[in-house]
């Protein structure tokens, strides 16, 4: 990750140097907001998805603190596919720090919190490398990135 990447108000847009392939790993530290709602981790085409409904994202993670949820989707050509929302548990509580791993593997990403894998995603993007933004951001200070 680079200087430029932006840190600020528990918002995070970095750039993934080549973009994404097997292997990688990507590490999101942070404390959960007291009063949390949500945080979300996008791996995109363009580091701004909300300005640009055209960018590709390869794995959206949305955490719902109220339904006590992690829903995963991936958006293709401007369309959102099916969400997958499966978990063993849910790892995040409020005022607690976490440590999210996101691993890519040849078919899926892999989900671990705290060392604990929580959950996959299968590949619905291919190239992987187009995948060249991460973004983090919701009810969270952020620790560190990497």
């Amino acid at each position: 990750m680079e200087e430029k990447d932006k840190k600020e108000n528990g918002e995070y847009t970095g750039e993934i140097k080549g973009g994404m392939r097997p292997s990688m790993k990507l590490v999101v530290m942070g404390i959960v907001n007291k009063k949390p709602k949500s945080i979300e981790v996008t791996l995109s085409s363009k580091p701004r998805v909300e300005e640009d409904a055209e960018a590709d994202v390869g794995l959206q993670l949305k955490v719902s603190f109220m339904d006590k949820a992690v829903q995963r989707n991936a958006r293709l050509a401007g369309k959102w596919g099916p969400s997958e929302n499966t978990l063993s548990f849910f790892p995040f509580a409020p005022g607690e720090a976490f440590k999210m791993e996101i691993v890519c593997e040849h078919q899926q990403f892999r989900i671990l919190v705290d060392g604990q894998p929580l959950c996959g995603f299968t590949h619905r993007l291919i190239p992987l490398a187009s995948l060249t933004a991460l973004r983090v951001f919701g009810d969270l200070q952020l620790t560190k990135v990497a």
